[in-house]
């Protein structure tokens, strides 16, 4: 049974009152959370590097592919499902690790958590996150969960993160790879706010044995400033991969994937997936936009290894558009941040189901039942 065979009358029955008021286009959940969150955490959430050229250029190239719909197919019967990592999932849609929810809603990654679970789609939880990975493991139950590590100088603490994540249900390891130094975000200098330094996104942190073993004294400050000084980490190579894999039996999956180069040496490192990412325009300004660099990276990777792209996407089209120039599935970000923003889990669960029926709709108008006959035959440069 599809998204839309469900609600085939969506348009002619009464209207939810619960849901009513809140927004459909990505555009007017940005709005709306404009005005409910301060200009500080907004920027920090919606700005990118520098003059934000990345952030629109991820926009951009969604705009320079055309769907080709094929008619006179019979679609009566569709599916999203997906298998990644031998886990059969409902569909190609992750959430991706954003950090410090908190500083757009108060019950930041909790609300965020239990919308991913209700709708079954994976929620990826960030190093940086509000409420422990632990905490965030109890309201999902067994609903799938990735985790996001942000490599620390301090190899331990990693070690510890990623046994600490599989102990707690986690089902895959990503290791974002483009924060070896902060990217130069000119809003954050403007607004004078950095949520890190406010302690925002401590809680993996001060729940950690080993980092807390580091500590003098566990305290707000003290904690605050270990993170900053072993945060960043510009020696990271590829022969830390062989470090993680030594503390964990998950799949490793390595974000922030632009050149196909290091598409190829991840392949040969046995990485077990490729996230293709710039970080939502938020690092590296003037750099490719992800949807860009797509089609080479599967290109090279040839299917041998799972591609997932996120930075960029908004709509269900969006989505049609990756699958069909190589990604198995795709991560949303800003969307359902500025869904939590709005209407907590309410929010992000309205957020994620737009999106699934616009998936749902797109595919059937493609003329496609399922994600296995989304392929590049039905895009046309424009």
């Amino acid at each position: 049974m599809s998204f839309v065979e469900n609600k085939e009358s969506l348009l002619f029955t009464k209207v939810d009152k619960s849901t009513e008021s809140l927004p459909i286009s990505f555009e007017d959940w940005e709005r709306l959370a404009r005005e409910r969150v301060p200009a500080g955490p907004f920027d920090y959430t919606a700005g990118g590097s520098v003059e934000e050229q990345t952030l629109a250029a991820n926009r951009a190239a969604f705009s320079r592919w055309a769907i080709v719909p094929r008619m006179l197919r019979d679609v009566t019967n569709r599916s999203m499902a997906i298998t990644l990592f031998n886990q059969q999932l409902k569909t190609p849609v992750l959430l991706a690790p954003v950090g410090m929810q908190a500083i757009s809603h108060p019950e930041g990654e909790l609300a965020t958590a239990r919308a991913a679970a209700q709708a079954g789609v994976p929620l990826v939880v960030s190093t940086v996150s509000s409420h422990s990975m632990e905490q965030i493991a109890e309201v999902m139950g067994d609903a799938p969960r990735w985790y996001q590590l942000y490599w620390s100088t301090d190899r331990e603490v990693s070690a510890s993160m990623v046994r600490r994540a599989e102990a707690a249900g986690y089902s895959a390891i990503v290791l974002t790879v483009d924060t070896i130094m902060l990217g130069w975000k000119r809003r954050d200098f403007k607004n004078g706010y950095s949520p890190l330094r406010e302690g925002k996104g401590m809680a993996n942190y001060i729940s950690d044995p080993v980092f807390c073993s580091r500590l003098s004294e566990v305290t707000p400050e003290n904690a605050v400033e270990e993170i900053l000084r072993t945060i960043y980490t510009p020696a990271l190579t590829w022969r830390d991969i062989d470090y993680l894999r030594e503390h964990t039996s998950l799949p490793i999956l390595v974000k922030g994937i632009l050149h196909p180069d290091d598409a190829k040496l991840a392949v040969e490192h046995g990485v077990d997936g490729i996230i293709v990412s710039n970080h939502g325009g938020r690092q590296v300004d003037g750099a490719i936009a992800t949807l860009d660099a797509l089609p080479t990276i599967a290109e090279v990777v040839q299917g041998r290894i799972p591609v997932l792209l996120d930075s960029g996407v908004r709509t269900g089209p969006d989505v049609v558009k990756a699958i069909a120039l190589g990604a198995n599935a795709v991560l949303i970000g800003r969307p359902f941040v500025y869904g939590l923003a709005v209407a907590g889990e309410k929010g992000v669960a309205s957020v994620v189901d737009t999106l699934l029926h616009e998936l749902d709709v797109t595919l059937a108008l493609s003329g496609c039942a399922s994600l296995s006959d989304v392929n590049r035959s039905i895009l046309t440069r424009q």
